[in-house]
């Protein structure tokens, strides 16, 4: 181990400066907890899902669809109405591969999740999955 002599004739040891290594290290959790929140979708609505014990979590999600208690559909936090929804599913549709998320709120009518599953069937989409928490 190399050591180095100050102008007194002292020898001083190499040692590890810990700083500059607690500064990269907060850098890298900033930047991957930016990333996750970006990576993170939700329908932009709070919704209370419901429960279930047996759920598969689906690998690659495009788009989701909130239900709320009183009906509405909200994409990106944004309430939509239903010719709104299926143009949007029909241009999305036609990029490419599309999987669709319905989040209906706990207190939602079953009717209005059924309506919305149509809605996206319509569409022609046919990869359609229903958000729950465990």
């Amino acid at each position: 181990m190399a050591r180095k002599t100050n102008y007194l004739g002292h020898e001083e040891k190499a040692r590890i400066e810990i700083i500059p290594m607690i500064d990269v290290m907060m850098f890298l959790l900033v930047f991957f907890v930016l990333i996750m929140i970006e990576m993170i979708q939700g329908a932009g609505i709070t919704l209370d899902l419901p429960q279930s014990s047996s759920q598969d979590p689906i690998e690659s999600v495009t788009l989701n669809i909130g239900v709320s208690v009183d009906g509405g559909l909200y994409v990106d936090g944004q309430l939509i109405d239903d010719q709104q929804l299926s143009s949007r599913l029909t241009d999305m549709k036609g990029t490419g591969k599309l999987d669709v998320v319905i989040a209906g709120d706990r207190g939602s009518h079953y009717e209005s999740i059924v309506h919305a599953m149509d809605l996206v069937r319509g569409a022609g989409v046919s990869a359609i999955g229903l958000a729950t928490q465990k």
